[in-house]
């Protein structure tokens, strides 16, 4: 069973804010840590924080504008009817679980998801393929609505166009549900960071949390000694990597004297001259303390380092 909510008349902020109610479907790869593009961090940042902006970046767009020409393909390659759905669902048995699903199949126990992919992940899609975090995102829709099949269609951008069925897995959907449940009830409902990933929003999230330090204040360190060997071993690698990038690019620089360029079969390198501008504000500071001290912004961080005992 699931209760829906109608969308008709729903604002974009409003319909953002709804997603924030729950695990989506574009959520679920990320949950279950097999979307390469996202991460459980990420979407817990976004469940717990009050921001409603948008990513408004070109491959959303397209996939955006694009979404009634994949389906209109389907339906002639498949020789089936969909039509758009005006609602979100919501799982009445598991209420953590939304679905804003793309088309429902007329007159079959099943929906459809429109993708749009390059021509460089064209790859994902070979020889009846598909990518791990979109096939999470249609048993998704499948747990959240109970429909028996899903039905994925994708357009390759200039290429093909591809669609596959897939169809209801008890282990698979109960798995799916229990990490979800997991993570909503021991994370977001909780506000508890899930484990840290590496990520760049990892950072942001700790940040967030822990943006200031008391000063004078210190804890004895338990059960980091080996980790922090690993850390410093990694940074040795780092650094002789970088040398030998360095090398690299100092011994092309030689080669090129001052040509801007310089191409081969595999390669375009390009050396050009740049001009910027730049503030010299320790002068500013020192002639004109005033003006500093009134254009002056004052940042706050923690810097995080280690050192030998």
């Amino acid at each position: 069973m699931f209760e829906k909510i109608p969308l008709s008349g729903v604002s974009r902020t409003e319909w953002l804010r709804l997603r924030k109610s729950g695990i989506g479907g574009s959520d679920a790869g990320a949950v279950c840590g097999v979307n390469p593009y996202s991460s459980a961090m990420k979407i817990y940042k976004d469940k717990v924080s009050d921001d409603t902006e948008e990513l408004n970046s070109e491959a959303v767009r397209i996939g955006n504008d694009l979404e009634d020409y994949v389906a209109k393909r389907f339906m002639e390659s498949a020789g089936l009817k969909v039509r758009k759905s005006n609602f979100m669902y919501r799982s009445v048995e598991h209420p953590f679980m939304i679905a804003d699903v793309d088309r429902l199949i007329v007159g079959e126990d099943a929906g459809l998801e429109c993708k749009t992919a390059s021509t460089y992940q064209s790859e994902q899609w070979a020889d009846g393929k598909i990518p791990l975090h979109y096939i999470m995102q249609c048993y998704h829709y499948m747990a959240v609505l109970n429909k028996k099949a899903w039905y994925i269609a994708a357009v390759i951008l200039g290429r093909e166009f591809t669609y596959r069925k897939l169809v209801w897995d008890d282990e698979l959907v109960s798995h799916l549900i229990k990490i979800e449940e997991d993570f909503w009830n021991k994370h977001i409902a909780k506000g508890v960071m899930p484990h840290p990933d590496g990520s760049k929003v990892c950072d942001e999230v700790i940040q967030q949390y822990f943006h200031t330090a008391k000063k004078e204040s210190s804890i004895h360190l338990v059960g980091f000694d080996d980790k922090l060997k690993r850390r410093e071993e990694i940074l040795r690698y780092i650094a002789e990597l970088q040398e030998e990038q360095r090398q690299i690019e100092q011994e092309v620089k030689l080669f090129m004297k001052d040509n801007e360029s310089a191409d081969s079969e595999n390669f375009h390198v390009s050396w050009k001259n740049i001009d910027s501008t730049k503030l010299d504000t320790k002068r500013i500071r020192s002639e004109m303390p005033e003006l500093y001290a009134d254009y002056g912004k004052v940042s706050h961080s923690r810097r995080f380092e280690v050192k030998a005992a």
